[in-house]
C-alpha cells in the first residue's frame, strides 16, 4: 500500500522518510520508466545514487518494468556525459527517444542537464548542498523532483529539507518506518508467512543489521540521532557512578579484567582494572601515565597483574602498541593479553559493547574522579566522508583523547568472553624429571605458570 500510495501521488515535489529493505527504489524506477515513454512526450530522467552498486541495480530494475509493461527500452551501458569532467552514467533509451540515467554523487552531474530528478539516499551522498543546486537548476523547466533517504544524523541538508517540508505545501512528504511496512504486507513481499513470530525475527534481524538502538532508531525506524551529542550520555553513566568504586581496598579477591589504551607522547595510557563481582563490572583501579616509556608502562602491568586475579585483558596494539603488546603477552601469557588493531570496524564493536554495559547497568565507576566522566562523555559518533561507515571520536585536550573510554571499553569486552581457569596437579619442583635435563623445554611458559597458579 504505501508504494501504491506515492505512485498514486502525481505531485511535482515528493520527499521520503523512509527505513531501509522496504523496496522504494524498485517503486521508484516503476515511476520513472512510466514518466519517461509517457504519451505527452515522456522526460528524460536523471537518477542518482550514493554508490555504484545501488546504480546498478536501480537500472536493472528499470530494464525489467519496460519488459513486463512492453516497451522497447535499449541498455546503452556507461556513456560517457562529460569527458572533461570524467562524468558518466548508466543509461537506458526508449524509443521516444527519452532516457534513463543513473549517476554517480558527484556534484557537477547535473550542470546543464534538464528533465526529472531523483536523488536516491540523499542523507549519504557528498557534497549535498552542491549537489542540490544542481539538481533544482535541472527541474526548472517544470519537471518533477524526488528526494528520497533513510536519514545519517541531523547534520545535512537532507534533515533540513525534511524540516523544511513539512512547512511547506508545495512538497508532498511520504513517511515509512519499518513497522509501517511490516504492517502493510512487506513481508508477504519477500514470500515469508507474515505471523507474529516472523514479524518479531525480522525486526530481530534488522536491530542486529543496525547494531544498537540508536541506529536502529536512525535506519529503520526514520528517527535521526544527533550526531553532535554524545555517544554515551551524561544520563547513562550517572547511574552507574557509586564511591564504592575506584577503590582497590574495597578489592573483594575476585576475578578481574584489564583493558588498556596505550599511548605515548601524545595521547595519555590509560589501564583499567575491573573485578565482575556477579554480572556487574567494578571499577577497582584506574591508571593514566602520560609520556611514560613503555618500560616503565611495563612494569605498571607487571604490579597489576600481582596486586589483582586478572584472568585476561585486552590491549590497543595499533601502531607502536603491537611491540608493546607482544612483549607484555610474553611476559604475562598469551592467554592473559589479547592485542585490539584499533580500526573503525573494531571501534564500533567496542563502543557499543560499552554503551550496552552502561544501559544495561553492568558496570560501575568512582563518582569521583570527573576527568572519567567526561572522558566517557566525550566521545561522540559521526560517520566517516563517504558515509557508509559509523566513526566514533573526541577532540583531543591536555587531559587526553579520551583514552579512558577505550581503556574501560576493552576491559569490558575481554570481560565478555569469559576466562579459561587452570587446571594442574602438585608438582615436586626440586624433583628430577625425565625431561629435567632439557633446558629448552618451555621454561617460560611454566615459569608462568608457577607464579600465577594460587591465585586461581
Amino acid at each position: 500500500p504505501y508504494q501504491i500510495e506515492y505512485f498514486k501521488d502525481k505531485s511535482r515535489f515528493k520527499i521520503v522518510e523512509k527505513s531501509r529493505r522496504i523496496g522504494f527504489t524498485y517503486i521508484q524506477s516503476f515511476e520513472d520508466v512510466i514518466d519517461a515513454v509517457r504519451s505527452n512526450g515522456g522526460t528524460d530522467v536523471w537518477f542518482s545514487s550514493a554508490d555504484e552498486t545501488a546504480a546498478k541495480e536501480y537500472i536493472i530494475y528499470c530494464v525489467k518494468w519496460a519488459e513486463a509493461l512492453g516497451y522497447i527500452a535499449e541498455d546503452l551501458g556507461e556513456v560517457v556525459l562529460d569527458s572533461e569532467k570524467d562524468i558518466k552514467a548508466l543509461s537506458i533509451k526508449f524509443a521516444n527517444g527519452k532516457r534513463i540515467n543513473a549517476l554517480s554523487s558527484n556534484p557537477k552531474q547535473f550542470r546543464s542537464k534538464g528533465g526529472k530528478v531523483v536523488l536516491d539516499e540523499f542523507a549519504f551522498h557528498n557534497d549535498q548542498d552542491e549537489l542540490w543546486k544542481g539538481a533544482a537548476a535541472s527541474a526548472l523547466r517544470g519537471d518533477k523532483i524526488r528526494v528520497i533517504s533513510t536519514y545519517n544524523g541531523k547534520s545535512n541538508r537532507f534533515y533540513r529539507m525534511v524540516q523544511k517540508a513539512y512547512k511547506d505545501p508545495k512538497w508532498s512528504k511520504h513517511k515509512v518506518t519499518i513497522y509501517d511496512a511490516i504492517e502493510q504486507g512487506l513481508l508477504k513481499s519477500m514470500a515469508l508467512e507474515d505471523n507474529e513470530s516472523t514479524r518479531l525475527a525480522f525486526l530481530d534481524e534488522c536491530r542486529t543489521l543496525a547494531g544498537d538502538t540508536e541506529t536502529f532508531e536512525q535506519e529503520f525506524n526514520c528517527n535521526p540521532s544527533d550526531t553532535a551529542s554524545s555517544w554515551i550520555p551524561y544520563d547513562l553513566i550517572r547511574p552507574t557512578q557509586t564511591e564504592l568504586a575506584g577503590k582497590p581496598e574495597l578489592y573483594n579477591k575476585g576475578i578481574c579484567y584489564v583493558g588498556m589504551d596505550i599511548g605515548r607522547k601524545n595521547d595519555l595510557s590509560v589501564v583499567a582494572v575491573g573485578e565482575m563481582v556477579g554480572d556487574v563490572l567494578w571499577l577497582r583501579k584506574l591508571v593514566r601515565m602520560k609520556n611514560t616509556k613503555y618500560s616503565m608502562q611495563g612494569k605498571v602491568l607487571d604490579g597489576l597483574y600481582n596486586e589483582f586475579r586478572i584472568a585476561t585483558g585486552k590491549y590497543d596494539e595499533t601502531g607502536l602498541g603491537n611491540a608493546f603488546v607482544e612483549n607484555t603477552a610474553e611476559r604475562l601469557g598469551s592467554h592473559r593479553v589479547q592485542g585490539v588493531t584499533f580500526t573503525n570496524a573494531s571501534k564500533h564493536h567496542l563502543a557499543i559493547v560499552l554503551k550496552n554495559a552502561f544501559e544495561e547497568g553492568r558496570i560501575r565507576i568512582p563518582d569521583t574522579d570527573e576527568d572519567l566522566s567526561t572522558a566517557i562523555n566525550a566521545i561522540k559518533k559521526t560517520t566517516t566522508e563517504t558515509g557508509s561507515h559509523p566513526r566514533f571520536d573526541a577532540s583531543r585536550s591536555e587531559k587526553g583523547h579520551a583514552d579512558e573510554f577505550w581503556a574501560l571499553a576493552l576491559m569490558v569486552d575481554a570481560s565478555i568472553g569469559g576466562y579459561q581457569t587452570y587446571e594442574y596437579s602438585s608438582v615436586d619442583e626440586d624433583s628430577d624429571d625425565e625431561d629435567s635435563d632439557d633446558e629448552d623445554s618451555d621454561d617460560d611458559e611454566f615459569d608462568d605458570f608457577k607464579n600465577n597458579r594460587n591465585r586461581f
